[in-house]
């Protein structure tokens, strides 16, 4: 689409939301445009949200809490 030319008002709440949604060099017309494209259908909609760094990190931080977890398991059951 064009430039954008017209101004809309939004709650803080869906400004917030179009925060969230932006991806990387994104205007929040360039989001809605991408929103109002998607198909509703489409199963993988909402994927991809998390940028790379992002879902690294998050990866990461549950493989730590998973070898947390089973280290704490160890430890319970030699104490029995």
């Amino acid at each position: 689409m064009g430039t954008a030319n017209e101004h809309i008002r939004v709650s803080e709440t869906v400004k917030r939301e179009l925060e969230n949604r932006r991806r990387d060099g994104e205007s929040y017309n360039d989001v809605l445009e991408r929103l109002l494209d998607e198909d509703d259908r489409d199963l993988l909609a909402g994927f991809g949200r998390w940028s790379d760094d992002h879902a690294d990190r998050v990866r990461e931080r549950r493989e730590a809490s998973k070898r947390e977890s089973k280290a704490r398991t160890k430890r319970l059951e030699k104490d029995e």
